[in-house]
Parts: structure tokens; C-alpha cells; sequence
């Protein structure tokens, strides 16, 4: 830990990556340690709606990905860098902590679980591995290939509406989605990645999603050696708070019970 400071919403600080990059977080709430992932454009202050529910249970830790809100954003990036980042603020988090990705967030806990991250259970909410995504993703990565930061946003929101709320900090990030981009690689489920994954992880759609969406939160559940399905009736991709933190809740109350039980 290299910085602690007290605020309203928690204590907010700094953690250093391995590359020296510093990451910023925010923590509330007390109990098992959660740290929540946030996706495309997305802050720790994003996090907050849910980790307000969460924080009745746990003690839940958002951070800024490198590149966003309070993060450095040392070059040249790499996901590698990424799983690095996410590695010291589980640290900071506490042994045996729990993972929540949204969107590409979901997608980066995976990996860091995969690079050796050893969290205790895992739970994501539409990862964006689908043939629809993976062209959607091409159109965005041309456009920032020629400069074109503003184009590209524009295009991403389009398919991937941000709440009204979080509009007026986005066009400074724009040059994150090309990170997202290469967290997803080339968009298909990543199988021989999700075989090498044995914690426990939940995989979460909304029934009101593109069916391609639901059709990959599937194929990614049926990769997971460990994995586990659940669709929130009436949910599209921007998720109800109050309604997704009492599934999570439930998942991870369950990681008491022995490995080999599951």
C-alpha cells in the first residue's frame, strides 16, 4: 500500500504495479474482501452503485484501470500490464479475495485468474465474447488505428449505451477501448485460457440482452471447468444495481464450502 486517504464514499488510495504504474482504488463496506472490475469506460466511481449494496457484506475494493480516474498509464501497454495492475490491488484487497467483472472487466478477471491471481470465486456479467461483438470491436480498433479517437467512441456507444450519468468524464478515455480490445483478442471464447481456471465462477446475462449475448454467457459457462449460469429476468447490459448484488451475494456466500465439493 502506498497511499490511504479517508473519504465519503470509503478510503481511497494508491497501490504500484509492478511496472511502477500507480493505481488508484476506493474501498467500503466490511467483510470478505470483493474487488470489482469495471469494463469499456468504466471507473471505480462507476463501481459505486453496486458496491453500495455489496458493502453491506463485504469490504469491496473498485479501482481506475490504468489509463482512467486517479491511474497512471505508463506505456507501452499490454494486457500483461493489466493482470499486473489488477494483481496489486487484490493484494491490497486481502488473502483470499473474490472477483466481479463487468463487460471486458469480466473478461480481464479472467485472464489475471488464469495468469495465477488466486482469487477465491469469480462472478462476471456479459463478458462481450460474441461474432456481433467481435465485429463491432474490428470497426472501433480500425478507427483508432487512423487517429480517429472521437469516431471510435461515438461508435461505441452507439452499440454500447453508457448510463447519462457517466457521459460527461468518457471522451477522455477513448483511447482505453483499444486496451479492452486486447483484453478481448479476437472475440471468440477463450477455451484453452478458461481451462486452465478452477475457481469457481458465475457467469451472468440479462434475459433482455441481444440473444447473441446470451448465447455466449453460455458458451462461456460450458468452457469454465467450474462454471455456472444465471439470467436476470427483464435485464438488458446496463444491469440494475439492487438487482444484480443479491445474486452475487448468494454465489459468493457459498465459497466457504470445500473446493471439492462444488
Amino acid at each position: 500500500m502506498d497511499e490511504v486517504s479517508t473519504t465519503l464514499s470509503g478510503v481511497r488510495g494508491r497501490v504500484t504495479s509492478r511496472d511502477g504504474t500507480p493505481i488508484a482504488y476506493e474501498r467500503y463496506g466490511d467483510g470478505p474482501p470483493l474487488v470489482l472490475v469495471s469494463g469499456a469506460l468504466g471507473t471505480a466511481a462507476g463501481e459505486r452503485p453496486l458496491g453500495g449494496f455489496l458493502a453491506r457484506r463485504f469490504s469491496v475494493v473498485a479501482y481506475d484501470r490504468r489509463g482512467r480516474g486517479g491511474s497512471g498509464d505508463a506505456g507501452p501497454y499490454a494486457v500483461e500490464r493489466e493482470i499486473e495492475d489488477l494483481a496489486a490491488v487484490f493484494g491490497e484487497a486481502g488473502p483470499g479475495a473474490a472477483l466481479h467483472g463487468m463487460g471486458t472487466g469480466g473478461a480481464l478477471a479472467l485472464a489475471a485468474v488464469a495468469a495465477g491471481v488466486p482469487a477465491g470465486a469469480v462472478s462476471l456479467y456479459e463478458p462481450p465474447y460474441s461474432a456481433e461483438a467481435a465485429l463491432r470491436h474490428d470497426r472501433v480498433a480500425a478507427l483508432l488505428g487512423q487517429g480517429r479517437r472521437a469516431a471510435a467512441l461515438d461508435l461505441f456507444l452507439t452499440d454500447s449505451p453508457v448510463p447519462a450519468e457517466l457521459l460527461p468524464g468518457i471522451a477522455g478515455l477513448a483511447h482505453t477501448l483499444a486496451y479492452d480490445l486486447a483484453v478481448l483478442g479476437d472475440g471468440t471464447v477463450p477455451e484453452r485460457l478458461l481451462a486452465r481456471i478452477h475457481a469457481r465462477v458465475l457467469v451472468v446475462d440479462g434475459g433482455a440482452s441481444p440473444a447473441g449475448t446470451r448465447h455466449a454467457a453460455r458458451a462461456l459457462t460450458a468452457a469454465l471447468p467450474r462454471g455456472r449460469h444465471r439470467t436476470l429476468t427483464g435485464q438488458t447490459h446496463e444491469v440494475a444495481p439492487h438487482v444484480l448484488a443479491p445474486v452475487l451475494e448468494e454465489f459468493l456466500a457459498d465459497e466457504r464450502e470445500p473446493a471439492e465439493a462444488a
